[in-house]
């Protein structure tokens, strides 16, 4: 009787008072645009959605963040991480980040679009600092025989051309632009964790990654725990999760969408090499 009326108090319970629930926004993968017909990876044209929906969930008390990326592009990681913030400051949502395996680079910055930020001890974390990677081919075509002619209007239109051997001035205007992007990059992290940063602003922002432990040592996350038990012990074990966004289904994974099958499975394996190449500067 007194098992049946347990269970009569939790329905009548679970209709007055229903539990809370916490949209899940996942965002894994790499970091890039749309463009050049990527079907992979983070960007906002992809999450422009699951990020309206995340936050339109009725009387949600915070928006949860999964964050799993080894970085990609600088402008699509900034797009997201304010419209995460103009949506939480426009719904009055407190959003919680919790990081997977890797948030390095623009995984990072987008962590920081969280207003706490929790990881996994062995997480990898940091990376704040911007990189360009480039192949110098022009001894390889010369050995072939082969001349490349390219006409530009504007003298620096042809810039750091692999083709041709590398100039400092080249090398140079790069590394101003990098020293820009990275100056932003610096700035929003200041900006979202404040006083929580060590004060050791070379170590910080040198490039480098430390694990989830060592990071709250340094003031990158608040604190170490998973999802599940950090908000049921928050918003009660009767908690639920609603989630947004994440990896598509097996084809979408492979980079194939519908129709032009050939087509699609070379352009999904190219992006798999180079998404590859992304998780393995974490060891991954």
């Amino acid at each position: 009787m007194s098992a049946f009326t347990d269970s009569v108090r939790k329905r009548l319970r679970d209709i007055t008072e229903p539990p809370p629930v916490i949209p899940v926004l996942r965002l894994e993968g790499v970091i890039n645009a749309d463009g050049m017909g990527r079907r992979r990876g983070i960007s906002m044209a992809r999450l422009a959605e699951p990020i309206e929906k995340a936050f339109a969930v009725s009387k949600a008390p915070a928006v949860a963040l999964v964050v799993n990326s080894p970085g990609g592009s600088p402008v699509q990681s900034s797009l997201i991480a304010r419209r995460i913030r103009d949506l939480a400051e426009e719904k009055n949502k407190r959003v919680i980040a919790f990081v997977e395996d890797v948030a390095a680079s623009g995984g990072y910055w987008l962590a920081a679009a969280g207003d706490e930020i929790y990881a996994d001890r062995s997480s990898i974390v940091g990376s704040i600092g911007v990189i360009a990677a480039f192949f110098g081919f022009h001894d390889f075509i010369g050995r072939w025989g082969v001349e490349r002619r390219v006409y530009t209007a504007g003298e620096r239109k042809l810039m750091a051309d692999p083709f041709q051997p590398e100039k400092a001035e080249d090398v140079a205007r790069i590394k101003l632009l990098q020293a820009d992007i990275h100056q932003a990059f610096i700035n929003h992290v200041r900006e979202r964790r404040g006083p929580n940063l060590a004060a050791d602003d070379e170590t910080l922002f040198n490039g480098d990654v430390w694990t989830g432990e060592r990071a709250l040592d340094l003031g990158l996350v608040d604190g170490i725990g998973h999802l599940r038990p950090v908000l049921r012990d928050r918003f009660g074990d009767r908690v639920r999760f609603k989630v947004f966004g994440g990896r598509g289904g097996l084809l979408s994974r492979l980079g194939m969408g519908q129709g032009r099958l050939g087509h699609d499975l070379a352009a999904g394996a190219v992006e798999a090499v180079e998404e590859r190449a992304h998780w393995q500067r974490f060891g991954l």
